[in-house]
């Protein structure tokens, strides 16, 4: 039930006016992954759409696990993604938004309580009972990235979205926090600074990647997001409207790529191949009869040797068993099962070996599809793939998509300007 009357369209017309993000641009996103680094520029058009200016991709390197683990290297791919993408923009970025990978996000729920003594609460409180979250989820060693209003209870009376105006003597805020390690975000900030950018906002990733890929309904009744990278595979659980859970597990494409290059005894360019030409997750009868060839390292070039594809099936097949089950297992332990539906949406790289959504839905016993980033006007087709949904749905955030009750600041500390941004990044992280 509103407790507010939205007055009627300026137009005269009786459909409610399209919802419009908050944020004009030009503004960038940058996606750090293991296996590649992917750079999206946007602006928001007069209509309220959200535009893409520039793009641009490249390999990953110096990172793994999602986590920045050579500086140089790393710092050589994220100059040369964005250079592509402000060239393609014509435009400089001074700050981007960038999704969390790093330092093995937990997420976790937390009651809150804050005294309101029977007058009307107001923005403030709102604004005081999310700090007191933060404060009580940070733990040594951890930075919180998001502290997300689920719901509020004003005294007796459940379900609040929006408690500004309500008279009450306690506000209760149910609240979705996720953190990640000091340490491993103060070595991406070291390495974005290097690149002569800011961080605006670390977005979860797997957050981003359902912002891409689900609808409406899907994100009301209950679906669960695999976001299936080369070093990590994100889990993220939506329903009614909300991000209810997010997990990273430590597993990914580019395993699946190393146990090809090790049981083959090729390198691991040639079993990327290999994984991409040949890569199957269910057998077939002619498995055994074709011959797939396989260049063997540290031989000569001409030394090909010859392997029936079912051996590659076979390579592939366990991995990608044992990642299903490590997601089944954590949502299972998150307590959401019945919360996250009957629904799967497979994107990330990753997912696209064929096979993987049956396989996937026999394991989770859910139905399952693949999820690309939904249209977003001036994508290139080359970004329209599973592989840029979370790059997509950093834009989408930082547009002002997906976020709890736009209109209030519940980051009341966060700073405003570029240089007060460095200066706080560095005094608290560094």
């Amino acid at each position: 039930m509103s407790r507010r009357v939205l007055p009627p369209p300026m137009n005269g017309s009786d459909e409610p006016e399209r919802p419009r993000h908050h944020r004009a641009g030009p503004f960038g996103v940058l996606d750090i992954g293991t296996t590649k680094i992917a750079c999206l520029i946007g602006r928001t058009e007069s209509d309220g759409s959200l535009r893409v200016l520039g793009f641009g991709w490249h390999r990953g390197r110096g990172v793994r696990v999602g986590g920045i683990v050579d500086l140089e290297e790393a710092e050589k791919s994220i100059r040369a993604c964005v250079g592509q993408a402000e060239d393609m923009a014509d435009t400089r970025l001074r700050s981007v938004t960038v999704n969390l990978s790093c330092g093995q996000p937990v997420s976790q729920l937390f009651n809150v309580q804050w005294p309101v003594n029977g007058r009307a609460v107001e923005e403030h409180d709102i604004q005081r009972v999310v700090a007191e979250g933060r404060d009580r989820a940070r733990a040594e060693g951890r930075e919180v990235i998001h502290a997300l209003p689920l719901t509020f209870s004003t005294d007796e009376m459940e379900g609040v979205v929006d408690p500004r105006g309500l008279f009450c003597t306690t506000l209760t805020a149910k609240l979705h926090i996720i953190d990640s390690a000091s340490t491993a975000l103060r070595s991406l900030g070291a390495c974005i600074a290097r690149c002569d950018l800011d961080i605006a906002e670390l977005v979860s990733a797997p957050m981003a990647a359902g912002l891409a890929t689900l609808v409406a309904d899907e994100q009301e009744l209950g679906t669960t997001v695999i976001d299936m990278g080369g070093g990590t595979t994100g889990v993220a659980v939506f329903a009614d409207g909300q991000l209810l859970h997010t997990a990273q597990l430590p597993i990914g494409g580019f395993h699946v790529t190393k146990d090809i290059a090790a049981g083959l005894s090729t390198s691991l360019n040639h079993a990327e191949r290999l994984k991409t030409v040949f890569g199957n997750v269910q057998s077939s009868p002619d498995d055994d009869r074709e011959l797939v060839p396989v260049h063997l390292v540290g031989e000569e070039e001409h030394q090909i040797a010859k392997v029936p594809r079912s051996m590659v099936v076979n390579i592939i097949r366990p991995r990608l068993e044992e990642t299903f089950e490590m997601v089944k297992e954590k949502l299972d332990g998150s307590g959401l099962t019945r919360a996250a539906g009957t629904r799967v949406v497979l994107t990330g790289g990753a997912c696209q070996l064929t096979g993987a959504r049956e396989l996937a839905g026999r394991i989770l016993n859910k139905q399952v599809r693949l999820g690309r980033p939904i249209a977003l006007r001036g994508l290139p087709d080359s970004a329209s793939g599973p592989a840029f949904a979370t790059a997509a749905g950093l834009l989408a955030w930082a547009a002002g998509e997906g976020r709890t009750m736009r209109d209030v600041d519940l980051d009341v500390e966060r700073p405003t300007g570029l240089l007060r941004r460095v200066v706080n990044f560095l005094k608290e992280r560094v």
